[in-house]
């Protein structure tokens, strides 16, 4: 039977806040209005106990933050954000040393390998992130993706000023679980596979063993399990310098999450940098074996004429 895919891509699946940028990408939105960044994280984590007293049960965290965005803008704390705007946000970000640069290289060290480029070997880019997609979009790291996940807020058209005003769509740190297996399926390139449809393993666009999974904490362990489980590579960054972060992804692979961790630098010559560009060529050079026993089993040792 024909497989569905090849299975020769390999997907480098990135979290975005603390592995790709120092800190979080709100930043710029907050240096733009004026508002003080820890004062409103802090009231965001001061809003389950707000809700609890006022007789909500089930509080979904991850999303409180977003939430307030809207409640600011409604306020005009957040004075005419457009998604526009947001984009226009992104392009303030500054990525970690090395960055966007290392996602070509390690998408040319794939196709400028004669071997892997005989068996149609790629690589992919994908975040995965719980921030915003709109200044996901709007950063210097968009024209190396091949893909994006992140929160979406939706503009309020019946206004003029069509500012932001609903939840479009939300990712918190289970869900992006879900965009791993759309990845696997294949269903954000093909639009008509359901995610939740049954596929065999054999024919899924890019098996989780091709997959590498970086992120900086603890809130991504859901998304490491999947990945560790389904034989994939995962690795933990940390910010250069910073010992509490140093520790934190320490832990994470001395409890198993990841299967190795290093600095936030992705510069030529860097742990990180030679770590990822080594997973990459084992899971390329694994694609290659298992191709050429597969082919081999199909087509058959040669005939040859037997001596004495």
């Amino acid at each position: 039977m024909t497989q569905l895919f090849t299975q020769s891509i390999i997907a480098i699946v990135w979290d975005f806040d603390k592995t790709l940028i120092p800190g979080y990408m709100q930043r710029p939105l907050f240096e733009k209005f004026g508002i003080d960044e820890q004062a409103f994280w802090a009231e965001v984590n001061a809003l389950p106990e707000k809700y609890r007293a006022r007789g909500c049960q089930q509080i979904s965290t991850e999303i409180l933050y977003l939430n307030h965005i809207l409640e600011y803008v409604r306020n005009d704390r957040f004075s005419g954000l457009t998604n526009q705007m947001l984009r226009e946000l992104g392009s303030e970000l500054e990525f970690y040393p090395g960055l966007p640069d290392f996602f070509a290289v390690l998408k040319n060290e794939v196709l400028q390998d004669e071997v892997f480029r005989h068996h149609d070997i790629e690589l992919e880019h994908y975040v995965v992130s719980t921030g915003l997609s709109q200044m996901i979009l709007g950063s210097a790291i968009e024209p190396f993706l091949d893909g994006i996940w992140g929160c979406e807020l939706i503009e309020d058209l019946t206004e003029e000023s069509e500012v932001l005003a609903n939840l479009g769509y939300v990712l918190d740190n289970t869900t992006k679980t879900r965009a791993i297996f759309e990845i696997n399926k294949g269903s954000n390139k093909h639009p008509e596979i359901d995610v939740n449809a049954r596929i065999a393993e054999r024919d899924r666009r890019i098996p989780v063993q091709n997959m590498i999974y970086i992120a900086d904490g603890p809130s991504d362990v859901p998304v490491f399990s999947v990945i560790n489980q389904g034989g994939g590579k995962t690795y933990g960054v940390y910010r250069p310098g910073s010992n509490r972060e140093f520790q934190q992804v320490n832990r994470l692979q001395q409890q198993g999450r990841v299967q190795s961790f290093g600095p936030a630098d992705y510069t030529k010559g860097s742990q990180t940098h030679m770590w990822l560009s080594n997973a990459v060529s084992e899971i390329a050079n694994r694609i290659v074996r298992d191709r050429e026993r597969a082919l081999g089993e199909k087509v058959g040792e040669a005939p040859r004429h037997l001596n004495g």
